[in-house]
């Protein structure tokens, strides 16, 4: 098998499964399929397995830490894979090879290689394991945000993405999103703009290319009506998922104010 494995990703040797912080409403598990590397990379090529992550957040919705397992073809089952998923994000070849899809996809593929009924994924959490704790801290405070007249508080988060988008993909998410200002080529790398009124709540976020390759970030701006945020996971969630499934593989979530 061509993917990477390490004595520290197998299932024998894996820890007692850590204490899982409490979410009230667990999202779902991000998929990703492995495709061979080249030459073998035909299009009738079949993926060579499946990577299952999960973000864990703290109470400010940052990132705590990515769990996540893996599964080949013809091997002994789920294995825990930090270090795959720490690859994934550090080696660009690795990376090339790597596709996010739905659910659903995941189960289609999982059926074609032999792996009957993907788990469910209360099941699949079971062979999750904790990958890198990112160290907390107070927010990063890059400038003074105002709050937005009007509003009871305003946040600012970045999400951090490696790989890259293609041509298509900004077209489509410039109508999905209805963004604005859409420009791939401006100086200050801001390639569009949108923004969602939710309840009372209003969601401005700018998508933007970090460098020069392979690099870009969600920056969402949050005005908040009450002390309330309920709504800031699942927008967030929501967002990082749509550019999941165009490509791009997301890194960590930041707050900056």
């Amino acid at each position: 098998m061509a993917m990477p494995r390490t004595a520290g990703d197998g299932a024998a040797d894996r820890p007692p499964a850590p204490v899982r912080p409490h979410q009230p409403t667990a999202p779902a598990l991000d998929y990703y399929l492995v495709r061979p590397r080249p030459p073998d990379d035909r299009p009738a090529a079949p993926p060579e397995g499946i990577v299952v992550e999960e973000f864990l957040f703290g109470a400010d919705h940052t990132v705590l830490r990515v769990d996540s397992a893996a599964w080949t073809p013809g091997g002994p089952g789920w294995w825990t894979a930090p270090e795959l998923s720490r690859n994934i994000r550090a080696d660009p070849e690795l990376r090339g090879r790597v596709v996010g899809v739905p659910r659903h996809r995941a189960e289609v593929v999982y059926r074609q290689l032999g792996g009957a009924t993907l788990p469910d994924e209360a099941t699949l959490r079971g062979h999750l394991r904790a990958g890198d704790t990112r160290a907390t801290s107070a927010p990063l405070l890059l400038s003074t945000q105002p709050v937005t007249p009007g509003f009871h508080s305003t946040r600012v988060y970045r999400v951090l993405f490696a790989n890259e988008l293609g041509p298509d993909d900004l077209v489509e998410l410039s109508a999905v999103w209805q963004m604005t200002g859409t420009d791939p080529t401006r100086p200050d790398g801001v390639i569009g703009t949108a923004r969602r009124r939710i309840g009372a709540d209003v969601f401005r976020w700018e998508l933007r290319r970090i460098g020069v390759v392979g690099a870009y970030c969600l920056d969402l701006t949050v005005d908040l009506a009450t002390g309330r945020d309920d709504g800031v996971r699942p927008v967030l969630r929501e967002l990082t998922t749509t550019l999941r499934l165009r490509g791009l593989i997301p890194v960590t979530v930041e707050r900056f104010s």
